[in-house]
């Protein structure tokens, strides 16, 4: 009872709440978000060179499992569970590419938009200074990319909600039914902006 009381004090402790633990964690789930396509990828190869439990570790770190899977009191994925969740997590990680894009598009027209582009400025926004460009350019950016990091973390937590069939919870249709219309989302603004180029 002393372990159980222990564990639980742990667990609710206030000092885990502290405002670093928590950007921290958020960081931890954008890079997991931005990750999900080479994991997936990453998974077929583990899986195919007799590397599951790489893979296994691998998922439990992104879908926040890793006590279960260190404690062993959950289901261990086999290699076929392992390689049906890759699968499924393509279309999540191929989505994830946009809001990676997008932080991309921000460092590099945005943070060091006057070494990407070395004018003239006359017809640039926030022209026809350089000073002005970039000002104007890394305004419009700024909130574009934090849009794009907002997206990665929910990104996360959808996964998060897929994966628990993986370690054996029961998953309600609503993460697929968003996973399927995020994914339509997805493809009509791809197709749209590549229709404006």
């Amino acid at each position: 009872m002393a372990v159980i009381t222990a564990r639980h004090s742990r667990r609710t402790s206030p000092s885990q709440a502290t405002p670093g633990r928590s950007v921290r964690r958020f960081g931890r789930r954008v890079g997991y978000a931005a990750a999900l396509l080479p994991i997936a990828v990453g998974t077929v190869a583990a899986v195919a060179v007799g590397r599951a439990d790489r893979a296994r570790t691998w998922w439990a770190r992104v879908a926040e499992q890793q006590p279960e899977l260190t404690e062993g009191s959950g289901p261990r994925p086999g290699p076929v569970r392992l390689l049906a969740h890759a699968v499924l997590a393509v279309p999540l990680g191929l989505l994830a590419l946009i809001p990676v894009g997008v932080e991309i598009l921000f460092v590099l027209r945005g943070v060091c938009y006057g070494l990407v582009d070395h004018g003239p400025y006359d017809h640039s926004w926030g022209g026809p200074t350089a000073g002005g460009a970039w000002l104007a350019h890394f305004g419009i950016g700024l909130p574009c990319a934090a849009g794009g990091v907002l997206v990665l973390w929910l990104l996360n937590r959808l996964h998060a909600r897929l994966a628990g069939r993986l370690w054996g919870r029961r998953v309600g249709f609503g993460p697929v039914l968003l996973t399927v219309l995020a994914c339509v989302g997805g493809v009509a603004l791809m197709t749209a902006w590549i229709h404006q180029l």
